[in-house]
C-alpha cells in the first residue's frame, strides 16, 4: 500500500510566503512545504531557518527549496509573489505587473504536470485568481483566491471588540472585492446567534455604532498596517493556511474565498469573495445567501469593479 504525502508549494519567499510556510509548519497542516523564489538565496535562507522549528513542533514537517519542475506532484501551489502597492496606490494599481508575474509562475508549473489546487494570495487577488484560472486550464473549483477571507476575520475582530466577545463567537463575512468596494451582508451577521441588527436595536448603548464605518475600517486597516510596519503578513498567512487546511483535510468548511460565479447572485464569469464550501475538491459549492435589495446592490457594484479590471487583463 502506498501512503500519500501531502505537499504544499509556496511561490514567493517574501514576508507573506515565509509567514504562510511558518503557519503551515507550526500547525502541522501538511507533510512537506516547498518554497520557490526567483531569489534562490532568499528561499534557501527561509528553508534553513524553518527547518530548525521542527524539534519543538508536534510533527516533523519536511521543508525544502524547489523549482517549478518540482511542482508536478504537489497537492497545492500557493502564489504569494506579486507587486506590492506603493505609497498612494490601491491593490488594483498593481494589476498589470502582478499578472505578468502570475503568468511567469503558472506556465512552467502547468508544464511540469501540476494537477492540484492553486491558492492565489497575490493582489488584486480576485482578478489574479481569474487570470490564473484562465491560463492554467484547471477546473474552476481548483483555483481559489483568498478573497474576503482575511477581511472577514478583520470584521469579526472589530465586532468582537465592540461587544467585548471572542471574535470566534461572531458569525459573518464581507463579500465582493478584496478591496475598497467590498460589502458586508449585515442581515446575516450574528453574535452568539443573535442578529447584530437586533443587538443594536435592543441596546441604547450601541446607538452610536455605524455599520458602514466598520466596513470602511475593514477595507483600510491593511493599509494602516502597511504604513506602520511596511507589510501585512501574519493575518493573510494564517488565512491562507486555514484555506489549505480546509482543502487538505476535506473539512467542508465555509470560508469566503474568491471563486468563479456562474449564476450565483445573478453574476456570471467573475471571481469574487463569496461564502464557499471547501473540501478536497477545492470549492465544492457556493453558499448563495439571500441578500436584501440594498445588500445585493452593493454586492453587484463591487462585482462591477472587479469585472471592469478583469476584462483588461483577460483581453490581453
Amino acid at each position: 500500500m502506498t501512503i500519500n504525502r501531502s505537499k504544499v508549494v509556496i511561490v514567493g519567499a517574501g514576508m507573506v510566503g515565509s509567514s504562510t510556510a511558518f503557519s503551515l509548519i507550526t500547525q502541522g497542516v501538511c507533510d512537506e512545504v516547498m518554497i520557490i523564489d526567483i531569489n534562490k538565496d532568499k528561499a534557501r535562507g527561509e528553508v534553513m531557518d524553518l527547518c530548525h522549528c521542527v524539534e519543538y513542533l508536534n510533527r516533523n514537517v519536511k521543508v525544502t527549496q524547489g523549482t517549478y519542475e518540482d511542482c508536478g506532484d504537489a497537492d497545492i501551489v500557493v502564489i504569494t509573489a506579486g507587486a506590492p502597492p506603493k505609497a498612494g496606490q490601491t491593490r488594483l494599481d498593481t494589476l498589470e505587473l502582478s499578472a505578468k508575474i502570475a503568468k511567469s509562475i503558472v506556465t512552467p508549473i502547468m508544464e511540469a504536470g501540476f494537477k492540484g489546487h492553486f491558492i492565489v494570495v497575490s493582489n488584486p487577488v480576485d482578478i489574479i485568481a481569474h487570470y490564473v484560472y484562465k491560463i492554467s486550464g484547471l477546473p474552476k473549483n481548483q483555483v481559489i483566491g483568498t478573497g474576503t477571507a482575511m477581511d472577514s476575520a478583520r470584521l469579526k475582530h472589530f465586532i468582537g471588540e465592540l461587544f467585548h466577545v471572542d471574535p470566534r463567537s461572531v458569525q459573518g463575512y464581507t463579500m465582493g472585492e478584496h478591496g475598497d468596494s467590498q460589502m458586508c451582508p449585515w442581515s446575516h451577521v450574528t453574535v452568539g446567534g443573535k442578529r447584530i441588527n437586533d443587538i443594536l436595536s435592543d441596546n441604547k448603548e450601541y446607538d452610536d455604532i455605524n455599520l458602514d464605518e466598520i466596513v470602511y475600517k475593514v477595507t483600510r486597516v491593511g493599509f494602516d498596517i502597511l504604513n506602520i510596519k511596511g507589510t501585512t503578513c501574519y493575518g493573510i498567512a494564517t488565512t491562507a493556511a486555514g484555506i489549505i487546511k480546509a482543502v487538505l483535510n476535506d473539512e467542508n468548511k465555509i470560508i469566503p474565498v474568491s471563486t468563479l460565479l456562474e449564476g450565483e447572485f445573478g453574476e456570471h464569469d467573475v471571481f469574487c469573495g463569496v461564502p464557499s464550501i471547501l473540501n478536497r475538491s477545492g470549492v465544492s459549492d457556493v453558499v448563495e445567501v439571500h441578500l436584501t435589495e440594498e445588500e445585493l446592490e452593493k454586492f453587484k457594484k463591487s462585482v462591477g469593479v472587479i469585472r471592469e479590471y478583469t476584462s483588461k487583463i483577460l483581453s490581453l
